[in-house]
């Protein structure tokens, strides 16, 4: 990673001399807007602060997926006139409308891109904005030592009215009025979701689906058909399930669990030791893609215009998954295997994971991680293989795949192994996710 004096550096000897030259000589007859290099690992910083920000403040999968989208989205938007013809994403998206142009002058556009990126975070949700501001800081120290001032002060003027757009609209997206909603405890119904041990927490976002999405018509665009009925009849599809569930664990191997807990990302994990609880804080589902959509980014060479695009798509597909998958979840409101197993066949058995806290069907990681790896593999092919290092340093594992979407099936397997999911909802999961991704990417590619 470089420090700033090497950014500046960076900046500087990229040009060519003779280019630089040439510039200086005939700077009159130069057009309005010149650029300045933008350095792609300057957006992947801005990535990793904002996911250590999630982590430590422990939002909720959805909450998290919906500032990654809309400050992913700031960051695109601002950054793509460093190139010619980057169409906007902004407005091909629900409620968006035309997105601001940048006016004459030399504008730094990485710069403004960091300054939307930023502004967007800091008004969406972000609460330790003390840690983010002392890494702004030093990032705007050194596009000020880069920059003449009329560049620096046209460039976040840029970036700010890009990120006023953007916050114009998730104003009205829903999320405030999603927020300070009765508890949802479920139901005591046979079949129904109730809160779960160890904790019984009750259900996380119970009302997502009243967010308005960014690319789907409605939240429940792609609905599944509902989950198969409950009966503890020992023929029926559903008890064979739960069945099956209940012997994938009692014989896992350890490839299962390793499987199992390198996708957990569950930042809800409570401990217990005896009377004491703590809580250990883990990566979201959608962080871990996000940190894919990096790898991949580096991996492939992908400049800085492209690497802002891919993250922005890639944060859309999430949040448009969650919104979609959320909508079945609360309207099937569908019981978790720990719930029936333990009424129904060994009162102390317990899944391997915590199981999370909200309703069953369909599970959520298949449907945001098989929509993230349609999009993911439309940006940089299919057959991509990569070492998946995201999680390396929350919880010290990293594995190889040969492309996103065998990815996203270890997503979805990796549930059933940690007892968490009948096979049914991942895969149905999986296709709801599948057919989001396939849509997003035929709305907003060239």
């Amino acid at each position: 990673m470089k420090s700033f004096p090497e950014m500046k550096n960076h900046i500087i000897t990229s040009i060519p001399l003779l280019a630089l030259v040439l510039a200086l000589l005939f700077s009159g007859c130069a057009p309005e807007k010149t650029f300045l290099p933008a350095d792609t690992e300057i957006l992947h910083r801005n990535q990793d602060q904002l996911t250590e920000v999630i982590i430590y403040d422990v939002f909720t999968p959805p909450v998290a997926s919906r500032i990654y989208a809309y400050s992913s989205l700031a960051s695109y938007e601002a950054l793509r006139f460093a190139g010619q013809g980057n169409p906007s994403i902004a407005e091909r998206l629900k409620g968006f409308g035309k997105m601001p142009q940048p006016g004459s002058g030399n504008h730094n556009f990485m710069l403004a891109a960091c300054r939307a990126f930023f502004t967007v975070a800091h008004n969406i949700k972000v609460f330790s904005v003390d840690s983010l501001k002392t890494y702004e800081e030093s990032l705007f120290k050194g596009f000020r030592e880069s920059l003449d001032d009329s560049t620096y002060e046209r460039s976040v003027a840029f970036g700010n009215l890009v990120a006023q757009t953007i916050l114009e609209r998730a104003k009205t997206d829903g999320y405030f009025e999603s927020r300070g909603k009765p508890r949802y405890l479920g139901s005591n119904d046979p079949g129904k979701w109730r809160p779960t041990p160890p904790d019984y927490m009750d259900g996380v976002e119970w009302c997502w689906n009243t967010m308005k999405p960014m690319v789907m018509d409605s939240a429940s665009q792609f609905s599944p058909a509902p989950p198969p009925p409950y009966s503890m009849d020992t023929n029926s599809y559903f008890y064979k399930s739960l069945i099956e569930v209940y012997n994938i664990s009692k014989n896992l191997t350890d490839e299962q669990r390793t499987i199992a807990t390198y996708w957990d990302d569950n930042p809800f994990v409570i401990e217990h030791s005896g009377h004491l609880m703590f809580a250990n804080k883990k990566i979201t589902p959608g962080g871990h893609w996000m940190g894919i959509c990096a790898i991949a980014a580096k991996q492939s060479g992908a400049d800085a215009v492209k690497t802002a695009r891919a993250y922005a798509m890639t944060a859309i597909a999430l949040y448009d998954g969650f919104i979609s998958c959320w909508d079945e979840k609360y309207r099937s409101s569908y019981v978790r295997p720990v719930t029936a197993i333990n009424e129904h066949i060994d009162y102390a058995w317990m899944p391997y994971l915590q199981t999370p806290p909200f309703p069953e069907y369909a599970s959520g990681h298949s449907t945001i991680t098989a929509s993230a790896a349609e999009v993911l593999t439309s940006l940089f092919g299919d057959n991509f293989a990569f070492q998946d290092t995201s999680d390396l340093r929350y919880i010290g594992m990293q594995r190889h795949f040969n492309s996103f979407r065998e990815a996203a099936a270890e997503v979805s397997i990796s549930r059933v192994y940690g007892g968490i999911h009948y096979r049914f909802s991942v895969d149905i999961g999986a296709e709801q996710g599948k057919k989001l991704g396939t849509y997003i990417n035929q709305r907003l590619n060239d």
